[in-house]
């Protein structure tokens, strides 16, 4: 009975940590506190040296629920990354993830030989343990800021968080494989188990990927089993790959971009899944890490902890970020907000615990260290990054919309989806009139009545409507559904209207505005691309110095008209007569005869 009592405690216990641990998430909204440092803490106050009084020092099973739960995140992260996102980041990420970890690695253990007095490979065990940034962290942090970066910083930001993990993870495996063995351990031998690692887990992950999709298309399973398959597939690829020899956290991210990116049966159904799935992995991750801090052990080594810290987030971090980002034509603000981001975050105290489990000399210096470095990082960059991304100027101007849209899956079919949107008041569909000719509505839900598509017409303002679209082009159709602001825009009347092919250097010489040099020959529309993500808007605006760039007209995704509003009224006076020679530098010399004759006409 003693036995079946502690259980239900036991139960009572975890389950009242997972409620708690929910309902932080809207402090941590509110107040802007990084998530994972409220998770961590309520797993401190729920341990030995808290009220909770709860003693546990598992470090095995915390290094098997960690590698499950880090697994199904990275499947997540690579499920929810888009190919065409790599275009043009790809290479600068994959360098911050791979040598920028190393350099990072490589000056903290320098710092850690001093500070610790510990030999070589340990001190560069401990920069390996804390050398990943936590993509978990940035992302929720950002959108809790209501901030959208731009487009080359949010990709370098996503895919180096995303890719970094599986590079401190082997490296840090690598090291305590060599510090247990002593001179027994050949260094060749390090560079053919990464190469095996990094082939193996790639191969063992895009197979996995494919073969999953085929399975997911080819099988009829019952409604709510798709989810399902899709996370136990995620594991077994995991843990195939890490049998093998191979990266097992490489294979899962590359198995769940391969899901991603191809058409895939109730694919809406899998990713809400793994929208719970992803918080339940990080909360129990991050209740289970808090569990095992002792704050007293913690203390012992805080001066040491602390320098390490300060010199990651001041030099170690920002030298790796400028070597690596500085042949990519990267700006000095944006190399400086990449530098700033690097949050440290579960990977990092969970890398710790493997020296514990390998019987490493002085294995609690590691795990305090960096749960020390990992707090420090989330008070002072956590509570930063908004603040950061403006001063920076690497921010959005004014952060995309984001329409409300709920999918719906259609059993056995893959060349249309389900979807629902709440047409709301300021939503372009209400002013456009018409639909794409590839989207066909079905129903509409209109004052509690289910109308057809002949019985409702166009969608009124408190409908839901419901339509077919092709997958690939849900997100266009997005775009009409998007809430705004439906007051018109007065400025609009009096600016000077450009086509969205005009190149930005001739209006800068023309109007004397402050364009920066990497941005000269972009035209309109590549502006516009570049800094919205590819999903431009109307109304969606550019300043430079004392002239703003508005969106007037879009057509399949680019920029076909813009306005130029200029804040000094005499100056815009004067610079609205364009001369014969000013048309024909922004029009070149055959659009500008057509422009004189019809000035004429």
């Amino acid at each position: 009975m003693e036995t079946i009592t502690l259980t239900n405690i036991f139960l009572l216990a975890g389950a009242a940590l997972m409620v708690v641990g929910v309902f932080s998430s809207l402090i941590a909204s509110r107040f802007g506190a990084p998530l994972l440092l409220v998770f961590l803490i309520i797993g401190m106050l729920a341990g030995e040296d808290g009220p909770g009084q709860f003693h546990f020092s598992d470090y095995r099973a915390t290094y098997m629920v960690g590698s499950a739960a880090l697994a199904i995140i990275l499947f997540d992260g690579g499920l929810r990354t888009r190919l065409s996102s790599f275009r043009g980041t790809l290479a600068p990420a994959v360098m911050l993830s791979t040598v920028g970890v190393m350099v990072t690695a490589g000056l903290v253990g320098v710092v850690a030989y001093v500070l610790l007095d510990l030999p070589p490979l340990e001190a560069l065990l401990v920069g390996s343990v804390v050398a990943s940034t936590d993509a978990a962290a940035v992302f929720f942090l950002l959108k809790a800021g209501g901030l959208q970066l731009r487009k080359r910083v949010g990709a370098v930001l996503e895919i180096e968080s995303a890719t970094n993990d599986p590079v401190a993870i082997f490296l840090s495996i690598v090291l305590v494989g060599l510090i247990a063995a002593g001179e027994h351990y050949p260094g060749w031998e390090s560079l053919l188990a990464f190469t095996q690692q990094a082939v193996l887990g790639a191969a063992i992950g895009v197979a996995g990927g494919l073969g999953l999709a085929a399975l997911l298309n080819r099988f009829d399973l019952p409604s709510g089993l798709h989810p399902l398959l899709a996370i136990g597939a995620a594991v077994t690829i995991f843990g195939l790959a890490a049998v093998a020899e191979g990266s097992g956290f490489l294979a899962v991210y590359l198995a769940g971009l391969v899901l991603g990116n191809r058409p895939v049966r109730a694919i809406a159904s899998i990713v809400s899944f793994h929208d719970a799935a992803t918080w339940l992995c990080q909360l129990v991750m991050f209740v289970m890490l808090g569990l095992l801090v002792t704050p007293s052990k913690v203390i012992e080594y805080a001066l040491p902890a602390i320098g390490i810290a300060v010199f990651l987030i001041v030099v170690g971090r920002p030298v790796a970020v400028w070597l690596c980002l500085s042949p990519f034509g990267f700006r000095p603000e944006e190399k400086a907000y990449v530098s700033w981001v690097g949050l440290r975050g579960a990977v990092s105290i969970f890398l710790a615990t493997i020296p514990t489990l390998a019987g490493v000399p002085s294995a609690e210096v590691y795990f305090n260290v960096a749960f020390t470095v990992v707090l420090i990082s989330l008070i002072v960059q956590g509570w930063s990054l908004t603040y950061a991304a403006r001063r920076f100027g690497v921010a959005l101007p004014e952060p995309l919309r984001e329409a409300r849209r709920f999918e719906i899956d259609l059993p056995g079919q893959l060349d249309y989806e389900l979807v629902a949107y709440p047409v709301a008041s300021g939503s372009p569909v209400l002013s456009h009139g018409t639909l794409p000719n590839w989207a066909r509505m079905l129903i509409v839900v209109r004052d509690g009545a289910i109308l057809s598509a002949e019985q409702a017409g166009m969608p009124q303002n408190g409908d839901y409507a419901y339509l077919l679209a092709p997958p690939e082009r849900v997100r266009r159709l997005d775009r009409l559904f998007v809430a705004g602001d439906e007051k018109p825009d007065v400025e609009l009347a009096t600016a000077f209207p450009f086509g969205g092919d005009i190149v930005l250097g001739a209006i800068s010489d023309l109007y004397g505005l402050p364009v920066e040099p990497h941005e000269r020959d972009l035209t309109i529309a590549d502006l516009f691309a570049e800094r919205f993500d590819e999903r431009p808007n109307i109304g969606n605006r550019v300043q430079f110095g004392a002239a703003t760039l508005v969106v007037r007209a879009v057509d399949d995704e680019r920029v076909t008209l813009a306005g130029l509003v200029l804040d000094d009224e005499d100056e815009t006076r004067d610079k609205g007569i364009l001369t014969g020679a000013a048309i024909a530098r922004l029009l070149g010399p055959r659009r500008a005869a057509r422009e004189r004759a019809r000035r004429r006409g």
